[in-house]
């Protein structure tokens, strides 16, 4: 299966679809590993999300409905079906991270980056946004690039070294 798109997002390449094969394969095409296969796809696509034709494609290839993958992807925080940036921003949104500082970080992203809640930047590096609760409440305020949890972020500076590791 190919298909194009102009703007460069979402191209199902043979290359693409063999990576995608491998992951399913790597999960035995168990249905009930769903989220483990889409969050692994997710990675390897292009702007961290999954394109309407990779969900189509792990649709028929697992013989799953397509609105099963769209409700997990829809459901799950960490899965996103619009294109986001190479580096995925994630701020702990928890009550405790709220109480600890969690705006800290938001006003040094945003001053910093220069993007809000839901932007990335103009060169499609950076998106930021508030995820649930990840686990981090005991170095909270915490905020996960890439999968990658930073805590105990109650400066500026704090942040940018964090932001720094991901040049």
């Amino acid at each position: 299966m190919n298909s194009t798109k102009p703007n460069g997002f979402g191209v199902l390449t043979s290359d693409l679809v063999l990576k995608i094969d491998e992951i399913i394969q790597t999960y035995e095409s168990n249905s009930t590993r769903l989220v483990g296969i889409l969050l692994d796809i997710q990675d390897i696509v292009p702007k961290q999300y999954i394109p309407r034709e990779v969900a189509s494609y792990v649709s028929e290839t697992m013989n799953i409905p397509l609105s099963k993958v769209y409700d997990v992807i829809s459901f799950y925080a960490a899965l996103s079906d619009v294109p986001r940036a190479d580096y995925v921003i994630q701020l702990c949104d928890s009550v405790v991270c709220k109480v600890t500082g969690n705006t800290i970080l938001r006003d040094a992203i945003t001053e910093l980056l220069g993007i809000k809640e839901q932007e990335a930047t103009a060169d499609g590096k950076y998106w930021l946004e508030y995820t649930p609760c990840f686990g981090a409440c005991d170095i909270s305020p915490a905020m996960r690039i890439n999968g990658k949890v930073f805590g105990h972020l109650t400066t500026q500076d704090s942040v940018k070294a964090a932001l720094d590791l991901y040049k």
